[in-house]
């Protein structure tokens, strides 16, 4: 008997999903459970497995937009598992228990020929210039996987061939490439632009002296590590940093709901990150009880799981305030947009040695620009002013952090 697989529910405002990518083949037999393709909402990326053994027909193709409910594949739970032989045995074999199988390995064969990247691994492919050629894929029948594309490094590829050996100095592309927007995509261009069209956003700048840091992490970094097993970064430091100013300040740890302003007595600090996909906010929850060390883990964690598309709905939702890096895309400043429904958001920036006055004398320091968007209806100018201050004072004199005064 057939036995259909539906698109599960994955959230209460989710609706429709699209396929990223078949993980097993139409005609391919599966194990229960096994994982089958891999799904796209507009929060998240989640996996689909088998409910039962059997032969699976697929019906959508990667790309494709389904409803919530709706039937995405079947399992043919009669068909019995194909036996183990050796390839000789295949080729001699003329039973007719082993056909179907058979037939249905040349039909895979033919749709993904060795070499062949998945829709997703040859978009990340395109995005790094390498040539599929040169990228040993890892699915079925050698098929590129989107974690092969992931992990392909143009640098490592020995097949690649240099431009100027293909095409001639004369020679100009004019062509157009159109491809649609995933559902993750979408949803953080509404975000977006209902931030900037729905509140009443300003930014404040100031600038830290990141000596300080710099000079305990360089001291300390290796007995940190080897205690810790994780190595010190900047993160965490802002992180205390933020959670100390923001028990001072809770204004910016605000929401507002309806008519009313909904303060939180906790920080759920959430980082934004750039996964394949696109932008995602994964969130570190209680911040303000957690040590550097376990901010860099979580860190860590969070931003690893990005990476690989493996972040929950519940790990994006619920922050309170937001930390975005552009510094280590090389921004020198900007001015980032605030995450709704939180009515603030800091911008971290690169770190440029600069010629500043210290004690009266000139000196050259590791500075960075900060920036810190807030939303005005509920934030005044003044204590977006303040909460910026005491950032800077904790992160330019960290024994603080570590002291709690």
């Amino acid at each position: 008997m057939a036995l259909e697989i539906k698109v599960p529910t994955v959230g209460e405002s989710i609706t429709e999903v699209s396929v990223a990518q078949w993980l097993k083949s139409d005609g391919d037999y599966v194990e229960m459970d096994e994982v089958i393709c891999e799904l796209e909402s507009d929060k998240a990326t989640f996996e689909l497995n088998a409910e039962a053994a059997g032969i699976l027909k697929t019906m959508a193709a990667e790309g494709d937009t389904i409803e919530v409910g709706s039937v995405i594949c079947s399992i043919d739970t009669s068909a019995k598992a194909p036996a183990a032989s050796s390839p000789a045995s295949k080729e001699t074999s003329g039973s007719n228990e082993s056909a179907p199988f058979a037939k249905a390995e040349t039909s895979s064969n033919s749709n993904y020929a060795s070499g062949t990247p998945s829709p997703a691994a040859q978009k990340i492919l395109n995005e790094k210039g390498i040539n599929p050629a040169a990228v040993n894929g890892s699915g079925k029948d050698g098929r590129i996987t989107k974690e092969d594309a992931m992990n392909a490094n143009a640098t490592d590829s020995k097949t690649s061939t240099p431009a100027s050996e293909n095409s001639s100095p004369a020679a100009f592309s004019r062509e157009i490439r159109s491809e649609k927007m995933s559902n993750l995509r979408k949803t953080v261009a509404k975000r977006l632009v209902a931030a900037k069209n729905e509140t009443a956003m300003l930014t404040t700048f100031n600038e830290v002296d990141m000596k300080p840091i710099m000079d305990i992490r360089k001291k300390y970094k290796e007995m940190f590590k080897e205690k810790h097993e994780i190595g010190l970064g900047f993160m965490s430091f802002f992180t205390k940093a933020i959670c100390e100013a923001l028990k001072e300040y809770p204004s910016v740890n605000s929401y507002i709901n309806g008519e009313d302003v909904e303060y939180h007595d906790y920080c759920d600090i959430s980082i934004a990150v750039s996964a394949p996909k696109g932008l995602v906010v994964p969130v570190i929850r209680n911040a303000e009880s957690l040590s550097l060390a376990e901010i860099e883990k979580e860190v860590s964690r969070l931003a690893g799981k990005a990476r690989n598309n493996k972040l929950s709905i519940e790990e994006m939702t619920g922050g309170t305030f937001t930390i975005t890096n552009g510094g280590v895309f090389g921004s020198m400043m900007s001015t980032p947009i605030i995450n709704p429904p939180q009515s603030a958001i800091l911008g971290m920036h690169n770190i440029i040695e600069r010629p500043v006055v210290v004690n009266g004398e000139i000196s050259a320091r590791p500075m960075m620009y900060v920036a810190l968007s807030y939303d005005h209806r509920i934030i005044d100018g003044r204590e977006s002013v303040s909460f910026l201050v005491k950032v800077k004072e904790l992160l330019e004199d960290p024994i603080r952090l570590m002291l709690g005064v």
